[in-house]
C-alpha cells in the first residue's frame, strides 16, 4: 500500500521523467511539489525501500516499473475524475484539477472501472491529456507543442501543459479550449509570436510563452 503523499511523489517523478532518459534531480522534485530538498530525500529513501524508485546519491532518482505502474494508476484516476467533474457535475475546466487531486487517492479498482464505463471510456481529459488505459498504456494523439510548429496552416488545440486556473481562464477568454480549430496566418521570427484566426474570423496574437504551453495536432 502507498500513502497519498507517496503517490504524489511518484506522480511527480513520473511526470518529470517522461521523455527524459536521465535521472530526475531531487531539486526538480522539490520544486514540483513545493517542498524542501530534505523532505524529498527522506521520501525517496522510503520509496526506494519499497522498490518504487532507484536512488543514487548525487545522481538523482529513476522511477522503477513498479513505481511507474502506481503513478499511471493515479494519473488514470485523476483524469477520469476530471472528466466526471466537468461533464457530469458541470465544473469549469479551470476548477477540476484541484478537486481531482483529492479524488485520485480513492484507490478502489472497482470504482475506477465503473467510473470509466459510466463516462463512456473517454480517451482524454478536459485539458486534452491522454487517459492511461487499464493496463497503464498511454495513447498518443500525435500532438506537438505549438511553439515548435514551423509551418502555417490549420491546427486543432488538443491539450495544455499549464493547468493553473489563471492560464486556463486566459485561454477561455481567448476562445482557446481543447478542440478549437484555428489557422496560423503569421509567424514572427523576432519574438516567436504568431497570429491565428478562428473559423468565425476572430483573430488573436499568441506569445511564445503561451504557445509553449499549448499542444496541437494538424487538422486533416
Amino acid at each position: 500500500m502507498t500513502t497519498s503523499t507517496e503517490e504524489n511523489y511518484l506522480k511527480a517523478i513520473y511526470h518529470l521523467s517522461t521523455g527524459n532518459q536521465n535521472s530526475v534531480l531531487t531539486s526538480a522534485i522539490a520544486g514540483s511539489l513545493s517542498t524542501s530538498a530534505a523532505s524529498v530525500t527522506d521520501m525517496i529513501k522510503k520509496l526506494s525501500e519499497k522498490n518504487m524508485v532507484e536512488y543514487e546519491r548525487y545522481h538523482g532518482v529513476r522511477i522503477t516499473r513498479k513505481g511507474e505502474k502506481v503513478a499511471l494508476s493515479i494519473i488514470r484516476r485523476h483524469r477520469l475524475w476530471e472528466v466526471f467533474l466537468m461533464d457530469k457535475l458541470k465544473f469549469k475546466w479551470d476548477e477540476v484539477h484541484d478537486l481531482a487531486e483529492e479524488l485520485e487517492h480513492v484507490s478502489s479498482d472497482e470504482l475506477t472501472k465503473r467510473l470509466d464505463a459510466f463516462l463512456g471510456f473517454p480517451k482524454f481529459d478536459p485539458h486534452g491529456d491522454p487517459i492511461p488505459d487499464t493496463n497503464g498504456k498511454v495513447h498518443s494523439n500525435g500532438q506537438e507543442l505549438l511553439s515548435e510548429i514551423t509551418k502555417k496552416g490549420k491546427y486543432i488545440l488538443s491539450g495544455v501543459n499549464d493547468h493553473s486556473p489563471s492560464f486556463l481562464q486566459y485561454l477561455e477568454k481567448k476562445g482557446l479550449i481543447p478542440g478549437s480549430t484555428f489557422t496560423i496566418v503569421e509567424m514572427d521570427e523576432f519574438d516567436n509570436s504568431m497570429q491565428i484566426i478562428f473559423s468565425n474570423k476572430k483573430s488573436i496574437f499568441i506569445s511564445k510563452e503561451v504557445s509553449k504551453n499549448l499542444l496541437v495536432r494538424s487538422h486533416e
